[in-house]
């Protein structure tokens, strides 16, 4: 039976984010059993997936990075329909309520950047109702508090996660997990 991305998340606190295939490479010997794809194009995006899920890890595919696709309810067809991915991350709220139809793990993005970018956090994720929300910078413990506060969702932390200090502190605020390409942090 599929994990729920809150179970699975609560097991992989450090999620590996990846955004070139170096840094995919080096992911597969952390403990990160979630990897966050940054990078690809429209015609290697199903081969990357394949190689994340032929290391046994969930593969999220961020929509918004993928080259050639428009940001259209489509690309999540495609992404369900073409690869093997598990789920998709956007900022694109027609994409996540796509994605969450297909049976596809949804991951809400947000960037925090004043007090409105909350209220936008509340009306959305209630709105869509994505499996999590991840929140940038994740170096914000104060407003990380306040959103896992106001959110029935786990809420991961990410941008910014400069060393172990920054992922303790976002953990500690309330954060599921926090997502990351700094290397060294997928060892910690």
């Amino acid at each position: 039976m599929k994990n729920t991305f809150r179970e699975m998340i609560e097991d992989c606190p450090v999620i590996a984010t990846v955004k070139d295939e170096q840094s995919m490479e080096k992911s597969f010997e952390s403990d990160s059993q979630i990897i966050f794809i940054l990078f690809g194009d429209i015609c290697n995006i199903a081969s990357i997936v394949d190689r994340v899920k032929n290391q046994g890890r969930t593969a999220m595919v961020h929509l918004d990075l993928v080259s050639g696709f428009d940001g259209r309810e489509i690309a999540v067809d495609y992404i369900k329909n073409m690869t093997k991915a598990d789920g998709i991350i956007s900022t694109k709220t027609a994409q996540i309520n796509r994605a969450k139809e297909l049976g596809l793990y949804a991951v809400h993005r947000f960037f925090v950047l004043d007090s409105r970018s909350l209220e936008n956090i509340r009306k959305q994720s209630a709105a869509t109702k994505p499996d999590c929300i991840e929140i940038l910078p994740g170096i914000m413990p104060k407003i990380i508090t306040r959103v896992t506060k106001a959110q029935r969702i786990p809420v991961i932390a990410g941008g910014m996660i400069d060393g172990k200090e920054d992922v303790m502190l976002a953990l500690k605020a309330g954060a599921a997990a926090i997502s990351t390409t700094k290397q060294e942090l997928w060892f910690v």
